[in-house]
């Protein structure tokens, strides 16, 4: 088992294929951001296979494929084939535009559940959130997941004053469509100018939705990031994300691994390890993720933990999110 220095165990990895995107949201990717790593630099198919059976191998037991979008590599059918021979539950985050061209490679690999990202219900301002006019592709292709019986869930990140009007309108599509929202309070990386003005927080959301809807509290799992909701009588649910109001660090089980062999034992740590130059020098990298599960900080990477908020985001040592892969 993988167990850090607060006896938490891991068995979670997040594998981040690319960190190039067919959108360009404004809290993921800088907006100077044009140098994307070059292929040569990037994990292959088959070092993520191998680098991925090593950590099956040390007590991970779920994968989740994230980018950049990780779909827009060309040999991303090819990874998530290898990937579904281990014994592993395998998942996948998107943006959802690729998403139609995949659902056979999904089910062959064992796919049940899918994170769509979709930030805004409205065409008009999708297109100045993501850069992109791609409102309708991502739509659709969430009603096909469904259709097509997977378990979506739609991930927004909630910006005050850009989306944070739409919250009412997200929770109503769960009132015919099965699908899980999950609100997630907008979260500061290197290069997307994150203030406080635009935080919307987990309790402003609920003081938003108590106001039109009934719903009552879910049961939340050991490791679950949300907590989660239901509208009495609707299909789906809602779910809320507070990673900077309130985190739930203390269940954390989650490892990341950058699409350029870096581990991150949090989402916001300092401290990278290198994994691929180490593996292709032939190196045992067993010992390295040992070390690096060991360094993990008892919250947040170690940054921003005043108890006040976040004094200085300028200040916080990480990469963009898009370079992280969520």
């Amino acid at each position: 088992m993988l167990i850090d220095g607060f006896q938490r165990v891991h068995d979670y990895l997040r594998i981040s294929l690319t960190d190039n995107c067919n959108l360009r949201c404004n809290y993921c990717m800088p907006a100077d951001k044009n140098d994307f790593t070059a292929p040569a630099n990037l994990m292959q198919a088959h070092e993520i296979f191998q680098i991925a059976e090593i950590f099956s191998q040390l007590g991970i037991r779920k994968i989740r494929l994230t980018g950049g979008e990780p779909l827009i590599r060309k040999d991303a059918a090819e990874i998530i084939e290898r990937l579904s021979s281990l014994p592993v539950e395998l998942t996948l985050s998107s943006n959802g535009i690729l998403a139609d061209r995949f659902i056979s490679c999904f089910k062959q690999a064992g796919i049940k559940s899918l994170n769509i990202s979709l930030d805004s219900l409205h065409a008009d301002k999708f297109a100045r959130i993501t850069h992109r006019d791609y409102f309708a592709k991502v739509f659709s292709n969430i009603q096909l997941l469904l259709k097509e019986n997977f378990h979506v869930k739609v991930n927004m990140v909630v910006m005050k004053g850009v989306n944070d009007d739409e919250i009412t309108e997200f929770v109503n599509l769960t009132r015919e469509y099965p699908l899980h929202i999950r609100f997630i309070e907008f979260m500061p990386f290197t290069g997307n100018k994150w203030n406080s003005d635009q935080l919307f927080s987990h309790e402003e959301i609920l003081n938003r939705l108590s106001s039109t809807f009934d719903y009552i509290k879910l049961k939340d799992g050991k490791h679950d990031t949300t907590r989660k909701f239901k509208v009495i009588g609707y299909e789906g649910t809602f779910a809320l994300i507070s990673t900077i109001t309130e985190p739930f660090c203390s269940g954390c089980n989650r490892l990341r691994l950058t699409a350029d062999g870096k581990m991150k034992n949090c989402l916001f740590s300092k401290g990278e390890t290198n994994l691929l130059a180490a593996f292709r020098k032939g190196d045992d990298i067993i010992p390295l993720i040992k070390e690096n599960i060991i360094a993990k900080k008892a919250e947040r990477g170690g940054q921003f933990i005043e108890p006040d908020g976040i004094r200085d985001p300028a200040s916080i040592v990480n990469r963009s999110m898009v370079a992280i892969g969520g």
